[in-house]
């Protein structure tokens, strides 16, 4: 029998500094060498703009065994009323390979990349971040302010994003949800001047942040861009920041805010400073000073997903969740 657990039954079971703590975790055992994660598999579908991810991975000091399917596909807001990220995890038994759960993959993507971003705030923000800006106010952009002031005493929040309509709407339910000021500005070097956290989730393929505009100490969580040809950052804020990925293999790979800037012989793989495993396990020291400009750059690992499913399961079955399927 496998367990069945839809949007509503992962909203209901999930809260954000529950996702925290279980990415926390998989990205610690990351950082000590304990999982077996293979670099994902995509299918790019190019004559409708969109590719498929296969991303598996087993973390066995947390029992999470499973793969996500997820596609993205950035047309899918304007021409089909569908989110861009749309998503299905299968969660197996370890001991057996049994399959134990088919999970909603969308919203827990939305959550467990929030959290990501809330773990790498945590380690790599000042301490006394108070101010964030988003670039992006989608659905992702809603759980990265989420995450971001779970482990950060914000009191305002700035937005931008190209649908003025979608931003206002945004910040008028984070108003509401955390109790501080959000408000819509005009351009993205509004939103970076003077913010302590910047989050870029859009979906541009050309650089949204000009590396000019952050002030000495910021933190930035970068979460848009995934793919070689893509970048949310230009070369000078790649360039100005400490660097600090999920994966470097996948950065190296993937990541074209990365990929871009050495293949035209301006930074090296070396400047990537460390994982954020490393850091989470204290390897490596990751803010060392309050003028440090600190940038987390998420590709989106499989350990993210199959802790975050792990999570869901456990809490589902205490709370009685779900549809119990016969295949």
């Amino acid at each position: 029998m496998v367990l069945f657990l839809s949007r509503k039954d992962v909203e209901s079971a999930l809260t954000i500094s529950e996702t925290i703590e279980a990415v926390e975790k998989a990205f610690k055992e990351h950082g000590l060498g304990t999982v077996n994660m293979p670099l994902r598999s995509t299918i790019r579908v190019e004559d409708h703009k969109g590719s498929v991810l296969f991303m598996p991975a087993h973390i066995k000091s947390m029992g999470a065994l499973g793969v996500k399917v997820v596609s993205v596909y950035a047309d899918n807001p304007s021409k089909h009323n569908l989110p861009t990220i749309l998503g299905v995890v299968l969660l197996n038994d370890p001991k057996t390979g049994e399959l134990l759960a088919i999970i909603d993959g969308t919203y827990l993507t939305a959550m467990r990349t929030g959290a990501a971003s809330g773990v790498a705030t945590k380690y790599l923000a000042r301490k006394d971040a108070k101010q964030v800006g988003i670039i992006g106010t989608g659905v992702q952009g809603r759980t990265q302010i989420a995450a971001v002031c779970t482990v950060r005493s914000v009191e305002k929040v700035k937005a931008y994003d190209i649908a003025p309509d979608r931003c206002k709407s945004f910040c008028e339910e984070v108003t509401k949800q955390f109790k501080i000021q959000a408000v819509p500005v005009n351009s993205a070097q509004e939103v970076v001047k003077g913010s302590d956290i910047v989050i870029t989730a859009s979906t541009s393929k050309t650089p949204i942040l000009n590396g000019e505009w952050l002030d000495e100490g910021t933190h930035v969580n970068a979460i848009g861009s995934h793919t070689p040809d893509a970048r949310e950052l230009d070369t000078t804020a790649i360039k100005r920041a400490k660097i600090i990925v999920d994966s470097r293999d996948a950065a190296l790979k993937e990541a074209g805010d990365l990929m871009i800037p050495i293949s035209e012989g301006l930074i090296t793989p070396d400047h990537i400073f460390a994982e954020l495993g490393e850091v989470v396990t204290g390897k490596k020291t990751g803010r060392q000073n309050d003028d440090e400009i600190t940038l987390f750059k998420s590709q989106g690992l499989a350990i993210q997903d199959v802790s975050t499913a792990k999570k869901i399961y456990d809490i589902a079955k205490s709370k009685g969740l779900g549809k119990v399927l016969t295949l």
